[in-house]
């Protein structure tokens, strides 16, 4: 699948391999420089995050699962409040994503734009050979440490500490504010919480018609094309 600006990745050329190449594409660990200022935030680590997080930062993660392949799904990225803490993340329930970490201690963090691939990894069940996606901006291969676990809801949850240790910048691309884009991730939340007892569902079906309403209204086809995926996903308009 190919979002935004895709391209053909060469083999090999895979969190696990650094091949060099020019400043759009470094995977040493260093911090890219844009004006001789550092972009993003080194962790205390060393190696550093592509942007500054703060607030949550929606991605893709990629883990290695039992049987080989990578199983990509959506993740939260808690950045600090200060500016100086570590990354952290939440899973809830006894996910892949979970469970993955926990067998592995890592996984590859993706930034993309493409809504339709956001709209599979957060609802369905994507597996591949392969850890990073040709839609991808930039990826973080990050190390998770278990650092607090709670109950809310009926749902156990974990928090992750997530340490990076090495990353690529893909592309990098003139920041745009899309309405319809914001309304397809929120649609994912609303449309993984149908199930779960804590919340209304009357309340989040009228969410995600005020939420379609708004891709039908301000979206392009991809968009659009990745709304019709969460209705795919969740049968919402059936309910």
């Amino acid at each position: 699948m190919s979002g935004e600006g895709g391209r053909d990745r060469a083999a090999g050329e895979y969190p696990e391999r650094s091949d060099g190449g020019d400043h759009a594409r470094r995977s040493d660990g260093g911090a890219p420089t844009e004006g001789g200022d550092p972009v993003g935030s080194t962790d205390g680590q060393g190696v550093g995050w592509p942007v500054e997080l703060c607030g949550v930062t929606e991605s893709v993660v990629a883990t290695l699962g039992p049987n080989g392949e990578w199983n990509l799904a959506a993740l939260g990225l808690q950045g600090p409040d200060d500016g100086e803490g570590p990354v952290t993340a939440r899973t809830w329930g006894r996910t892949r994503t979970r469970r993955n970490f926990e067998r592995e201690g890592e996984g590859v963090v993706q930034f993309v734009r493409d809504p339709v691939l956001f709209v599979d990894a957060a609802l369905g069940i994507v597996e591949r050979s392969d850890p990073v996606d040709d839609a991808a901006h930039a990826w973080v291969r990050v190390a998770t440490d278990r650092i607090d676990a709670g109950e809310s809801g009926g749902t156990g949850w974990v928090d992750w500490r997530l340490t990076p240790t090495r990353r690529a910048v893909v592309r990098r691309v003139i920041p745009t504010t899309r309405r319809a884009h914001a309304a397809v991730v929120e649609a994912t939340v609303a449309a993984s919480r149908l199930d779960v007892d804590a919340y209304d569902e009357s309340e989040l079906l009228d969410r995600l018609e005020h939420l379609a309403d708004v891709v039908d209204r301000c979206g392009d086809d991809q968009e659009r094309a990745a709304f019709e995926s969460v209705g795919e996903h969740v049968g919402w308009t059936d309910r």
